[in-house]
């Protein structure tokens, strides 16, 4: 049985893909075939970015990522804290 590598799609590529298909100029298949991309997910691109739109008027954006800057400096700390308690009972034990 062989594994296929999933493809990773940029954040910059899934938007445009995404307001093209908005636009509707052309179709989701065609839009599909021209950047060789299942129809299903440029479907799930759009529904995403229209939902996410009102969010950027919101201004829910900046609050997101200052909670999310938040979160990350916890976890730094905890990461911290974790190896000066796994380095300590090393040397205790005489590892």
């Amino acid at each position: 049985m062989s594994k296929t590598k999933r493809q990773r799609y940029s954040p910059e590529l899934k938007a445009k893909i995404a307001l093209e298909a908005i636009k509707g100029e052309l179709t989701v298949s065609e839009l599909a075939a021209k950047h060789g991309i299942h129809p299903n997910l440029i479907t799930q691109w759009k529904r995403h970015a229209i939902e996410g739109l009102a969010d950027v008027f919101s201004g829910k954006a900046g609050e997101r990522d200052t909670n999310h800057e938040a979160q990350i400096k916890d976890l730094h700390a905890k990461i911290g804290q974790l190896t000066v308690e796994r380095d300590f009972l090393a040397k205790a034990f005489g590892r």
